[in-house]
């Protein structure tokens, strides 16, 4: 049951935020997150990764273990209310959704994270999860203050987002925008080019439309030199790394070095 949201405290003081992102739903790998005492934040990848609501909590109690982090779940399209509603009361403090496309949705996703109260304006009700102490804080003050500080985080990876960018970004709770490459040159018609001229020029657009209104715009990378252009441009927010994806680059490249050595 942990209070300080330190994802949406760096928010709140305009300060850089470092995430890292996961796929393994093993708690370890979140420890071992914790104590490298680098990351504000991690992130689990709901969207791609096999789980169930328990190990969603063994993952929020990993989570609790530190108090310099906070956690993060990227959710699919088909599940945003119910997998909203159960990695909250997990302890997962933060959201990001995928598959944005227009104001609406963007309401929609607000409404399903904040509680329904005049305050909050939202869909979530009083539950008994592990924010609420199981039962020690069931609608209390403290449950209701904490999902108020929850940190909405939007991907903007569809043709139709960029269109609806500043009517999305004008939705009230949105706090975060994050770019989707992959997704996005599919929706133009570009499949599997992330680099062409018109997927950089969305990216940039994003960036700069989300400053120039007050949200903060998050990139993800896969190296601090990755950062660098992004930082040129005004992001402060990042989001380093995946599990998998760092096995298999170690797999690949030490398996090849000692094979060619074997071999040599």
């Amino acid at each position: 049951m942990k209070m300080e949201n330190v994802l949406r405290q760096k928010l709140k003081s305009d300060t850089p935020s470092i995430g890292t992102r996961i796929q393994n739903s093993w708690p370890s790998i979140i420890e071992l997150v914790g104590y490298s005492k680098s990351f504000d934040y991690v992130e689990f990848l709901a969207e791609y990764a096999p789980f169930d609501l328990y190990s969603l909590e063994n993952m929020g109690r990993a989570i609790d273990m530190f108090p310099h982090m906070s956690g993060m779940i990227k959710i699919e399209q088909g599940l945003r209310e119910h997998l909203a509603l159960h990695s909250m009361n997990a302890g997962f403090q933060n959201f990001l959704f995928t598959d944005i496309r227009n104001a609406e949705e963007a309401r929609q996703v607000v409404r399903t994270v904040r509680p329904e109260s005049p305050v909050g304006k939202g869909l979530h009700g009083v539950g008994h999860g592990r924010d609420a102490g199981i039962v020690l804080e069931i609608g209390s003050q403290f449950w209701h203050d904490m999902a108020m500080e929850s940190v909405v985080a939007l991907m903007i990876e569809k043709k139709e987002a960029i269109e609806n960018l500043e009517s999305i970004l004008s939705v009230e709770g949105v706090d975060m925008v994050q770019f989707g490459p992959g997704d996005y040159s599919m929706s133009i018609g570009k499949v599997g080019n992330r680099g062409v001229a018109e997927v950089q020029d969305a990216e940039k657009y994003m960036i700069e439309t989300a400053l120039k209104m007050g949200i903060t715009p998050r990139a993800e990378i896969h190296q601090p030199e990755d950062a660098a252009r992004y930082r040129d441009m005004g992001v402060k927010h990042f989001c380093m790394g995946t599990d998998t994806l760092l096995l298999y680059w170690w797999y690949r490249d030490n398996g090849k070095r000692l094979r060619d050595i074997l071999t040599s």
